[in-house]
């Protein structure tokens, strides 16, 4: 399964993607669910995925392939990030015209959810999140976030902690302790993490990385964290 999270502040807009794809206990691998579109000074893209692997890898593949065309749109020539949003919901739905029966036809259904952000030079940042039907909603001041897949255990901390005010150092690290919440207590959920920072205007990445098993600053974040809920816990009154 997978967990990916994006947040939408003021400064900017923080991406997290887990790793771990599997298909039944003996077969689980590490493939990236984060991917980047980037044109220095003119456009910022990532988008996240979640769902059928083989689905959500032939959308990302189409919307590479058409990188170069000088006739279709593309990632490259939309003029804002609405336009992008529409362009990823078409090539869902073209890859549902194509893939759907045959899925229905074994069993399986079409299940995808993918995350699109980022700035394109004229606008302000914008996050949508896409549905398997191609159709999308924007986050607003009041839901700045989105979470596709298993959403559950690390939604709380982000509704507690996180605004459309909140500094982006602070959001990235609610994103991580959602993170680490969900490694806690969802074993489909797996390191390593990938984290991307896009800061308002910057129009080029400033800060991507990915965190492994062994990391020392999430270690330290995921043991504080759970740490800290025991001392609160501890701290509240008992009932009477």
């Amino acid at each position: 399964m997978t967990y990916c999270c994006a947040l939408h502040v003021d400064d900017g807009i923080v991406f997290a993607s887990d790793t771990r794809t599997n298909a039944g206990p003996d077969h689980i691998a590490v493939v990236p669910k984060m991917s980047l579109w980037e044109r220095p000074g003119d456009r910022v893209l990532v988008l996240l995925v979640s769902g059928n692997l083989a689905i959500t890898q032939k959308v990302v593949n189409l919307l590479n392939e058409r990188l170069m065309s000088t006739t279709a749109p593309n990632l490259w020539t939309v003029t804002s990030m609405f336009n992008a949003a529409q362009l990823v919901g078409d090539t869902v739905r073209e890859v549902y015209r194509t893939e759907g029966d045959a899925l229905r036809a074994f069993g399986y259904e079409f299940t995808l959810s993918l995350i699109l952000g980022g700035q394109i030079i004229g606008e302000a940042p914008r996050l949508f999140n896409i549905y398997a039907a191609g159709n999308f909603v924007e986050t607003t001041r009041d839901t700045p976030f989105f979470q596709i897949g298993e959403v559950k255990c690390g939604k709380p901390i982000i509704d507690r902690v996180v605004s459309a005010s909140t500094p982006i150092a602070k959001a990235a690290k609610c994103a991580l302790v959602s993170f680490a919440s969900t490694l806690r207590s969802n074993v489909t959920v797996g390191m390593p993490i990938d984290l991307l920072i896009y800061r308002r205007d910057a129009l080029k990445v400033e800060m991507r990385r990915r965190y492994e098993e062994n990391d020392p600053y999430f270690r330290e974040l995921s043991l504080g964290y759970g740490q800290g809920i025991v001392q609160v816990f501890d701290s509240l009154p008992d009932p009477a």
